[in-house]
């Protein structure tokens, strides 16, 4: 073989890996344009009004709508606000999972959303059979069933697991193994980012709830300042700048 020259095959191999990826340009469907969702009753209200202050009244009324309805839920205990985190979490992952299915779906690719909701699936089990067996061991120890799942969790969850990366392994399609692979880690980060997060703020709230509404508190009051203080004393939007 003389230097420079090519291996035996390896032209093919970048010819199909060019036809992938020009493919995966040209048919991403296109994202639909946004639409005014602002209630009627709101729209009525304020049509004297500039669309600058316009946007100030929704934004401030629905800000305080939300709120309000946060501070309900505090109201009503911790196991709520747990599945509020969890509502959140899977909202979270179907919307990032949502953006890699675009492009998986057009190559007609067999079960990537079925694969990805099973390993968020997995993911928590494992995840959260480790905090009941953490702050429910008395209520464990009374039932014989829970005892098992307890006593074997880290192997179910592992079998469970392996479960799955042998249905990704069976889903496999030729010329197309270098998109499942970065799809299936699309959905590994993606699990990485929404999952953990959820887990370490439930943990926050059995250790006691300040410690949950601290951080979400000083979030809240930071977006809501930066808001006042680009309403008020900004000049150039930073969509503007960034576009530049």
């Amino acid at each position: 073989m003389r230097p420079g020259k090519p291996f035996e095959g390896e032209t093919d191999i970048d010819d199909r890996y060019g036809d992938l990826d020009s493919r995966t340009d040209s048919d991403i469907p296109e994202i639909p344009p946004s639409s005014d969702r602002t209630p009627e009753i709101l729209k009525r209200a304020l049509s004297g009004l500039s669309s600058r202050w316009k946007n100030w009244w929704i934004r401030g009324i629905l800000t305080l709508t939300m709120i309000s309805l946060f501070f309900l839920i505090i109201y009503m205990g911790s196991f709520m606000l747990m599945l509020l985190v969890l509502s959140i979490q899977v909202k979270c992952f179907h919307e990032i999972i949502t953006i890699g299915y675009r492009v998986y779906r057009s190559y007609d690719l067999p079960w990537f959303r079925t694969l990805s909701w099973y390993f968020l699936l997995c993911v928590n089990y494992f995840f959260y059979g480790e905090t009941v067996a953490d702050y429910f061991a008395t209520f464990v120890q009374r039932e014989e069933q829970l005892q098992f799942l307890i006593r074997y969790h880290r192997f179910i969850s592992f079998a469970l697991y392996l479960a799955g990366f042998c249905m990704f392994v069976l889903s496999l399609v030729k010329k197309h193994y270098r998109l499942q692979f970065y799809m299936f880690a699309w959905t590994h980060v993606t699990l990485l980012i929404t999952v953990t997060q959820s887990h370490l703020v439930i943990q926050n709230l059995f250790e006691g709830m300040i410690w949950f509404l601290v951080p979400i508190s000083s979030v809240i009051c930071n977006d809501i300042t930066a808001y006042l203080f680009g309403f008020f004393f900004g000049r150039t939007p930073l969509i503007k700048v960034m576009e530049k």
